[in-house]
């Protein structure tokens, strides 16, 4: 009852805009402020690391040994990923384009923060997030995704197995 008013109702679209757009503003402004501020990821990278250590670690080994074995041996990719994800995952859900899949990148972004040890924002981001993506196609409705989903269901078939929004 609750999925289906989320994914198919019109009053749920103008909630789910303001979600969207709250949570879009929030991963736009960290971008922007890490794209125009000169990110290091090396510094959270080690921290999360020392996390890992003592009685009560914050961040579980298997965790830890994969920021030390890949990510901080490649932190200069992770310097340029993480702000131009934020930035990007922040103007698809401002603009209600390509929603679903923005939402996802962002929640995978905030997962990756919170296994670093870092809680801030990230869980109240989540549990917004679940709205957005369980709502699916009805979440950008009322954005560019009104447009953008009808054409590239009829240029990618594929996709049609994928939606059961009555916006198509």
């Amino acid at each position: 009852m609750v999925f289906k008013f989320l994914r198919e109702n019109v009053y749920a679209s103008y909630f789910l805009a303001l979600v969207r757009v709250y949570l879009g503003w929030s991963w736009i402004t960290a971008g922007w402020g890490k794209i125009t501020g000169g990110f290091d990821a090396t510094g959270f990278l080690v921290g999360a690391v020392k996390k890992s250590v003592g009685d009560h670690p914050a961040v579980q080994g298997w965790w830890a040994s994969f920021l030390e074995g890949f990510a901080m041996p490649n932190a200069g990719i992770f310097n340029f990923m993480i702000p131009a994800g934020e930035f990007l995952v922040g103007l698809g859900l401002i603009v209600g384009g390509l929603t679903t899949l923005a939402v996802f990148f962002g929640m995978m972004m905030n997962f990756a923060f919170l296994f670093s040890g870092s809680t801030s924002t990230n869980v109240q981001m989540i549990l917004l997030s679940i709205f957005v993506i369980v709502a699916g196609a009805n979440a950008g409705r009322l954005g560019i995704d009104y447009y953008i989903l009808p054409y590239l269901r009829k240029h990618l078939p594929f996709l049609n197995a994928y939606s059961s929004s009555k916006l198509a």
